[in-house]
C-alpha cells in the first residue's frame, strides 16, 4: 500500500510540476492540525482544527481497521458520520484547495459514545410506568429520568445497572416523557433514547346498574377516570359474554337472557392500557317465562294449571282469562295454582315469574277450551210411536249435539248442530233412556250429561174383526202389544163420528146410522201419547127402510107399491102375499107394480131394502086390501018424467060404489044405499051422450077410476026424456 501511495505520489508531483511549468507555480495546502477529536453520538465523532489557509475543504477519514469512513466537510468542527457506537477510532484530516490535497495529518484517535439503549416502555398499573431496555454493548450502567410531558411538575431520575426500572406513585391517565442513557465505565454518557408514555386510566367506580325487565337491558353508569380514552362494560357468565364500550359514563347492553345472574364489570382504557373496576356488581335479571305448563280440569269446573320451578323465580302469577274477558289471577310461590272453571269456556292461560329484577318476559300463552255445557231443558215437542222429537236451549260451548236413545242394548242416534233432534225407528210403547251430549271439535263429548226417559207413544192396535149382533150393536175387536194402554174405537163415515173405548180388547158401538159407510180404526193412548191409528176397516150400515110406503090400485089385477128412496139401498124387494099367492117385484126404483091381484082380497106387504154389498133391511111388513072389483052388467034405465037408473051386478064381497054420468052438459053422480046395486038420477039433460062409469069406492073414501066406462046416448021426446041408447064401452082412463 506504501508503495502504492507512494507511486501514487510521485507520479502527482510530476504531472504538478509540469503544471507549473506550463501554467503557473501551484502547491498543495498546508497539512491540518488536529486540535481534538470527541464523540457526542453513537454514531459520529466530532473533529475540531485550524484552519488551513486556501483550503475550500476538508477530508476527514474514520478508520476502524479495516473499515474506512470518509466526510468532506467545508470547515470546522466536522463530524464523521455512519460509525458504530462504543468503538475506537482513528481519526485523520487532509485540506483541500484547488491545488489539491495535502497530506494526512497525524492520526487522533477517539471512540464513539454509547448507544442509546432501545427503550420498552408500558404502565403495569394506574400509578406507575415501567420501563425496560436491552444490554447496551460497553455500558457500565444507565440513567432514566421521567417527568410529565407538560414539563409541569419535578423531574424522577433514577441510575440503575439493571435493564428495566419501574416509576410508581404517578398520576393515573397522565402522559409522562422519559429519558434513557448509558454510561461506560469512565462515567461518559451515550446516546439517550426519549419516549412518552402515558399510565394507565384508573379503574371505574361507583358502578350503577339499572335494569330494564321488558327489554331485558341492563343500563349501567359509573364516576368518570382521569384519562380514559374510552369504557367497556362487560357482562359475564360462566358460558357467556355481552359487552358495550362507550367513551361516556354510561352504556346500554342488550340481549340479557332470563334467569341469569350476570357479572358486571367496566373496564376504563386508554393507549397505555386497560383497569378494570375493582369489584364487579352482580345483575340477577328476571326469571325466563315457568315452561312446561300443564293445564288439567279435574274435577270438571276445577282448573289446575301447574308448571316448571325457574331459576331466580321468587314467585309466580299466573292469569286465567276466558273469552268473555273475566280475567282472574294467583300469586304463589309454589309451581301450581288452582281455578274454578265453567264448561263452555275458552280459558287463556299465562304464567309469570317474578323476582326484585321484574316480570318473566311472556312466554307461550295457553288456551284450554272446557267441556262444552249440557243441555238443561230436554223437552220432547213430539212423541209419536216410532219417533221422539226433542227440543233444548242452545249451551255455550256446544258445536254439534249428539243424542243417544237407549233402550237395553238397542242405540238409536242423531247429531245436529242445531239443539233439536228426532229420533226415529223407535219402538213402540218403549221406554228409551235420552241423552243429549254437547259436542267441541276440542274437547270432544261431555259425558256428564245427565239423561232422561221418555216412552214412545204405544203401538197401532190390529182391528181382528168387526161384527154385528141381534141389536144392530157394531163389536168391534183389535190385539194390541201395549201396556195400561185406553183405546178408542172410532167409526167415521159422512154423518159424523161415533167412538167407543176400552182398556181390553173390544168394545162396541152404538147408534151408528142406518145407510152409511164408515172408516173405522183403533187409536191406542197412553201417558206417553196416541198411537198412529189402526189400518182401518170399512163398515157398512143395513139400508134405512123408506120412511113411508104407499099402495096404489092401478087396475083390478095391478096396483103400485111406491115408496121413499132409503139412505143406502140400491134395490128393493116387495112382496105381496095373500091366501092366495104371492107377488114379487125386484127393482132398483122407488116404486113397483104387482100384477095378478085379485080383488077383494086382503093383503100382506113387505118392503126389503138392499144395499149395492147386498146388506139388507127388512122393512116392516103393511096389510093391503085389494080394492073390490068393478060391477059388472052396467045399465041405464029411462026413468019418468027425466030421470035415468043405473043399474049393475055387485062383484064378490060387499062395497061401497059410485056412480058418474059424464056429459057435455054437466057430470051427474049418484051414490046407492048400502047393499043396492043401483042408484037413480032423477034429472038429467035429453039430447046428450054421457059416459057411465060405476065404480067401488075404497075404505079411505077415495073412488076407484079403472072400472070399465060405457058411453050411453039419451034421446028427448017432446019435452021429456026419450029413448036410452047404448053406444059402446070406453077404456078407463
Amino acid at each position: 500500500m506504501a508503495g502504492g501511495q507512494v507511486k501514487c505520489l510521485s507520479v502527482i508531483g510530476f504531472s504538478l510540476i509540469c503544471l507549473k511549468m506550463v501554467a503557473s507555480t501551484k502547491t498543495a495546502p498546508k497539512i491540518p492540525a488536529i486540535d481534538q477529536a470527541y464523540s457526542k453520538l453513537s454514531n459520529s465523532i466530532t473533529v475540531e482544527w485550524a484552519t488551513v489557509p486556501g483550503a475550500t475543504g476538508y477530508l476527514l477519514t474514520a478508520r476502524d481497521g479495516n473499515a474506512v469512513i470518509e466526510t468532506v466537510v467545508a470547515s470546522s468542527p466536522g463530524t464523521v458520520m455512519g460509525l458504530k457506537a462504543a468503538t475506537l477510532y482513528q481519526i485523520t484530516i487532509r485540506s483541500i484547495s484547488p491545488a489539491g490535497r495535502s497530506q494526512a495529518s497525524p492520526p487522533k484517535q477517539a471512540k464513539t459514545v454509547l448507544a442509546a439503549p432501545i427503550l420498552q416502555v408500558s404502565s403495569p398499573s394506574p400509578d406507575s410506568i415501567l420501563v425496560q431496555w436491552e444490554t447496551v454493548y460497553m455500558a457500565s450502567g444507565f440513567s432514566v429520568s421521567i417527568m410529565r410531558a407538560n414539563g409541569l411538575g419535578r423531574i424522577w431520575k433514577e441510575n440503575t445497572t439493571n435493564t428495566s426500572l419501574t416509576f410508581t406513585n404517578l398520576d393515573a391517565g397522565t402522559l409522562y416523557t422519559i429519558k434513557a442513557y448509558a454510561w461506560n465505565a469512565s462515567g461518559t454518557p451515550g446516546d439517550d433514547s426519549t419516549c412518552n408514555q402515558r399510565t394507565g386510566p384508573r379503574a371505574p367506580a361507583n358502578i350503577q346498574v339499572s335494569f330494564d325487565s321488558g327489554s331485558l337491558k341492563a343500563s349501567v353508569s359509573w364516576a368518570p377516570t382521569e384519562g380514559a380514552f374510552n369504557y367497556t362494560v362487560m357482562a359475564l357468565t360462566d358460558s357467556s359474554r355481552l359487552s358495550c364500550s362507550t367513551t361516556f359514563s354510561s352504556c346500554t347492553i342488550s340481549s340479557l337472557q332470563c334467569g341469569t345472574e350476570y357479572l358486571i364489570s367496566v373496564l376504563a382504557t386508554n393507549d397505555a392500557g386497560s383497569s378494570r373496576s375493582i369489584s364487579a356488581v352482580t345483575l340477577k335479571t328476571v326469571a325466563c317465562a315457568p315452561g312446561r305448563v300443564t293445564i288439567q280440569e279435574d274435577p270438571p269446573g276445577h282448573l289446575s294449571v301447574a308448571w316448571s320451578n325457574m331459576h331466580l323465580g321468587d314467585y309466580y302469577v299466573a292469569f286465567v282469562k276466558n273469552d268473555d274477558g273475566l280475567e282472574v289471577h294467583c300469586n304463589t310461590s309454589l309451581t301450581q295454582c288452582n281455578f274454578l272453571s265453567e264448561c263452555g269456556f275458552t280459558y287463556f292461560i299465562s304464567v309469570f315469574a317474578y323476582n326484585k329484577a321484574g316480570q318473566s318476559p311472556l312466554g307461550d300463552v295457553f288456551n284450554y277450551t272446557t267441556a262444552p255445557c249440557c243441555p238443561g231443558d230436554i223437552n220432547p215437542v213430539l212423541v209419536s210411536s216410532d219417533r221422539v222429537e226433542i227440543v233444548w236451549s242452545p249451551v255455550r260451548g256446544a258445536e254439534l249435539y249428539e243424542t243417544k236413545a237407549v233402550d237395553g242394548f238397542s242405540v238409536v242416534e242423531c247429531n245436529d248442530t242445531v239443539p233439536a233432534c228426532t229420533l226415529s225407528a223407535l219402538e213402540c210403547d218403549t221406554k228409551y233412556n235420552i241423552t243429549v251430549y254437547s259436542f267441541s271439535e276440542v274437547r270432544g263429548s261431555n259425558t256428564s250429561c245427565t239423561s232422561r226417559f221418555i216412552t214412545t207413544a204405544p203401538c197401532s192396535p190390529e182391528i181382528k174383526n168387526v161384527s154385528k149382533d141381534a141389536f144392530s150393536m157394531i163389536n168391534v175387536y183389535w190385539r194390541s202389544t201395549n201396556d195400561e194402554a185406553t183405546y178408542t174405537v172410532t167409526a167415521q163415515g159422512e154423518k159424523g163420528l161415533h167412538r167407543c173405548s176400552s182398556k181390553g180388547e173390544s168394545c162396541t158401538l152404538w147408534g151408528l146410522p142406518c145407510g152409511s159407510v164408515f172408516s173405522v180404526t183403533a187409536v191406542a193412548e197412553t201417558p206417553a201419547g196416541r198411537s198412529l191409528p189402526s189400518y182401518s176397516v170399512p163398515l157398512e150400515t143395513v139400508p134405512c127402510c123408506p120412511a113411508s110406503l104407499t099402495v096404489t090400485q092401478v087396475t083390478q089385477s095391478v096396483i103400485n107399491v111406491s115408496w121413499t128412496v132409503g139412505t143406502g139401498a140400491q134395490t128393493y124387494v116387495t112382496v105381496l102375499e095373500s091366501h092366495t099367492g104371492q107377488s114379487k117385484c125386484h127393482t132398483h126404483q122407488n116404486h113397483c107394480l104387482l100384477g095378478c091381484i085379485t080383488c077383494g082380497i086382503n093383503y100382506t106387504v113387505a118392503l126389503k131394502a138392499i144395499s149395492a154389498t147386498g146388506l139388507t133391511a127388512d122393512c116392516g111388513y103393511q096389510s093391503y086390501s085389494s080394492s073390490s072389483c068393478c060391477p059388472l052388467g052396467v045399465k041405464l034405465y029411462r026413468l019418468v018424467p027425466n030421470g035415468i037408473r043405473i043399474y049393475w051386478q055387485a062383484s064378490r064381497g060387499s062395497a061401497n060404489y059410485s056412480t058418474d054420468l059424464y056429459g057435455s052438459k054437466g057430470i051427474f053422480t049418484c051414490a046407492p044405499s048400502a047393499g043396492l046395486s043401483f042408484c037413480d038420477i032423477t034429472e038429467i039433460p035429453c039430447g046428450d051422450v054421457y059416459t057411465v062409469m060405476v065404480s067401488p069406492v075404497a075404505e079411505i073414501g077415495l073412488k076407484l077410476t079403472f072400472c070399465p066406462k060405457k058411453i050411453y046416448s039419451v034421446t028427448c021426446s017432446g019435452s021429456t026424456l026419450g029413448m036410452v041408447i047404448y053406444r059402446g064401452k070406453r077404456n078407463a082412463e
